[in-house]
């Protein structure tokens, strides 16, 4: 359970009714901006385990559904997540789905439409998802490394949710509430990343998340200076070019 949340909008009532309606989510948003945390908090809210895969380009079908492995000379049954989630009635969370591999989408298209099913071809069986089992998945549609997009016959199966960097006020509580950091050192920093998120000119791969913002908070809560502790969460992160490392620096001086 996070330790301290706040949700914004409508993406609690209606993430409360797709689940009722065994409808699976999407959340689509910039890098740190909350998706997970918003997925730890639903689950908790609704009181239902979440297993979480973290997926890369190296997470198959099989990992998900599990696998026969060979233990003291015996051959046993190994679940995988998605198995486990399905037999539990549990929140499977796939974070970064377009990372996975395709075999891994087309895994969940029985779990994701009217069938809710899990074909376990390895072990000849087929699981039925109870009413309380939930799909949800996340992406960063501006991921700017990979050109990995999710299918529209993917994407079609989702209720969506969008996600964007709160709003400065939000962002300030997000801080304050996160690491206890005092509200004049939260405002500068929300301040310096509304400037640089405005700058195009930077040309940074990802731009300043919250998560980001939440490592610099807790660094200057411990009474580490706010300039030594934004060049290591925030600057040098960020960028490795000297120049543009140079300009944010440049921004924290002036802000701090």
């Amino acid at each position: 359970m996070p330790t301290w949340y706040r949700p914004v909008g409508d993406e609690v009532t209606v993430f409360e009714r797709a689940q009722a309606q065994r409808l699976p989510v999407l959340l689509k948003g910039p890098t740190g901006c909350g998706k997970s945390r918003f997925v730890e908090f639903m689950a908790e809210r609704l009181k239902l385990p979440l297993i979480t895969v973290a997926c890369n380009d190296e997470t198959s079908a099989a990992d998900l559904v599990g696998r026969w492995l060979v233990r003291g000379g015996d051959t046993v049954w190994q679940d995988g997540p998605a198995t486990r989630a399905v037999k539990q009635g549990a929140i499977l969370y796939l974070d970064e789905i377009a990372e996975a591999r395709e075999d891994v989408v087309v895994l969940l298209h029985p779990l994701t439409d009217h069938r809710r099913q899990l074909y376990l071809d390895r072990n000849d069986e087929v699981l039925r998802a109870p009413s309380e089992f939930m799909v949800v998945a996340s992406f960063n549609p501006g991921y700017r490394r990979g050109l990995k997009e999710l299918k529209p016959s993917t994407r079609q199966r989702f209720v969506t949710l969008g996600f964007g960097y709160p709003k400065e006020d939000v962002e300030v509580e997000v801080l304050q509430g996160e690491t206890g950091v005092d509200v004049k050192q939260a405002r500068r920093l929300v301040a310096w990343a509304t400037k640089v998120r405005g700058q195009d000119s930077l040309a940074l791969a990802e731009t300043v998340s919250t998560r980001l913002l939440v490592m610099a908070a807790r660094l200057i809560a411990t009474g580490l200076h706010p300039r030594v502790a934004c060049a290591a969460t925030l600057v040098q992160p960020l960028t490795d070019d000297p120049a543009t490392a140079a300009a944010l620096q440049d921004l924290v001086d002036l802000s701090f």
